[in-house]
């Protein structure tokens, strides 16, 4: 949810007393549970963070999020019995007293006033940007006799009103990976740092080595899955952050490139991710012959977030491979980078403790994303024959459209003086002609069982299991799609030739 300021403005509660209507969003067991917890543990129970922030902009938060000043997981322990039934989950490490109640589909969390707070005043002023420190008193807010008291010690409303994500006293300190979530908050409602955070974030970068790699890497994918990648990661550059998650990326800073490119290779590569933004959103403008396959593909769940990182790093392997030649009067190579790359892609999802699927997708994009440019190059010259559109095909798997995507997003990054003259509607025709010679030619070819198999190779031609298999099967597989063999007998008598030829 990106929330621009003239609809920021229209959708704040103005008048407080209207947040009670948000009782009506919740069944009412549960309000009268929570009212029994209160008066059985003798605890003031509060509405705070995200709970009420989200209540002003009129949206439906994503659980209900309560502070008290201690006993926290007894609160939930005891909301469990009353309601007799929910899931209590631990929250937070073992020095901080927080649970969470899984309750027919609903989250209700509580967390205890923060160590040093005596008052809910001073427990807000400890949590992470001002619009997070707002609360409301549980028992206000369903006590209808008199008017909602908003508590708010730092002026929070006022900073969600103007856009603003101000960090709280000391947030970074206490816990850094807060300049991560201050960013990730920035992709979600389109609210910016300001002055004074960023330049306590550039002061304070340092410290977030010493957060766990499995929330850095939360915080990274949700700001990868928001709308606003660009902008936020480009913000990150800035303040620095961005290469404490991903050193390799500095490398690239002030990396110059041949002339096809007008930006270094970090420049390059970010300008990728924004282009790949627009692609996403309306894909059909740049591949307008396949709209239907374009969207089936980005339905697949986490597939705009393997894009837009691949959008990012598809040039990590040009630092390591980065040439001046001067036997070839300067010119800047980056031999192979496409392969190193990969394996640099893999190793950093190993880092963010990526999932293996997600890992090996963006690694693989990396390592294919020269391939469509190479074959613009041949179908240019000679056109595009069956066999290397299997090729890429197979190579591809079910990231052929997502390889096109990545091809797509770093043309529009390169607006150097030599690039090829109409790269982009290139890209389009091949995908086009890709997919119509596999669709035509090459499935209805392949659909049927093989005309010779790996048995067939060890029985009838006394081969031992190898790497030769691969290529013997492989190979015959392009002579079947180019027309070349078109029953088993031939397929038979092509294996004899081929193995005669090779001694």
């Amino acid at each position: 949810m990106i929330i621009e300021k003239e609809k920021r403005e229209a959708m704040i509660v103005r008048d407080i007393d209207t947040l009670r209507e948000h009782k009506s969003d919740y069944p009412p067991q549960l309000f009268k549970a929570l009212a029994q917890v209160s008066k059985e543990l003798g605890r003031e129970i509060f509405f705070v963070g995200g709970t009420v922030r989200d209540w002003f902009l009129q949206t439906m938060p994503n659980d209900l999020d309560f502070t008290v000043d201690c006993d926290a997981v007894r609160c939930c322990r005891s909301l469990i019995h009353v309601l007799n039934g929910g899931t209590f989950v631990p929250l937070g490490t073992a020095e901080e007293d927080a649970g969470r109640v899984v309750w027919k589909g609903l989250t209700v969390d509580f967390s205890s006033f923060r160590e040093g707070a005596t008052s809910i005043e001073e427990d807000l002023s400890m949590r992470d940007f001002t619009l997070n420190a707002m609360g409301l008193s549980f028992s206000d807010f369903t006590d209808s006799a008199d008017s909602l008291k908003l508590i708010d010690p730092l002026n929070g409303l006022q900073d969600l009103d103007q856009g603003v994500l101000r960090a709280c006293p000391d947030a970074f300190v206490s816990d850094p990976l807060r300049m991560l979530r201050g960013y990730r908050l920035w992709a979600r409602f389109g609210f910016v740092l300001n002055d004074a955070s960023l330049a306590s974030i550039r002061e304070h970068v340092s410290l977030l080595s010493r957060v766990s790699v499995e929330r850095i890497s939360y915080e990274m994918d949700l700001i990868m899955a928001s709308d606003r990648a660009y902008d936020v990661v480009s913000a990150m550059a800035k303040s620095g952050i961005l290469f404490q998650v991903i050193p390799e990326l500095q490398e690239g800073v002030g990396l110059e490139q041949p002339e096809s490119h007008h930006l270094d290779v970090f420049g390059h590569s970010l300008e990728a991710l924004g282009h790949m933004e627009k692609i996403l959103k309306k894909p059909e403008i740049f591949y307008p012959e396949c709209k239907e396959l374009l969207h089936g593909y980005l339905a697949r769940p986490g597939m705009r977030e393997v894009l837009k990182w691949g959008a990012l790093l598809h040039d990590l392997g040009k630092p390591a491979t980065h040439k001046i030649r001067e036997d070839r009067d300067g010119r800047i190579t980056f031999y192979n980078h496409d392969e190193v790359g990969r394996k640099l892609v893999q190793d950093l999802g190993r880092d963010l403790r990526w999932s293996n699927e997600k890992r090996e997708r963006v690694a693989a994009l990396t390592g294919m994303h020269m391939h469509p440019f190479h074959l613009c190059n041949v179908r240019r010259k000679q056109g595009l024959s069956k066999k290397a559109c299997l090729k890429l095909a197979k190579r591809a798997g079910d990231d052929l459209i997502g390889l096109f995507f990545i091809a797509m997003a770093d043309s529009l990054a390169g607006k150097g003086e030599t690039k090829p003259d109409a790269m982009e509607e290139e890209l389009g025709a091949l995908l086009c002609d890709v997919l119509e010679t596999y669709t035509r030619d090459i499935e209805p070819a392949l659909s049927g069982p093989r005309f010779v198999t790996g048995r067939d190779l060890i029985e009838l031609f006394s081969l031992k299991p190898g790497p030769v298999f691969s290529r013997i099967l492989n190979e015959l597989q392009e002579a079947q799609v180019e027309g070349e063999v078109r029953n088993r007998e031939e397929a038979l008598v092509w294996v004899r030739e081929m193995l005669r030829s090779c001694g």
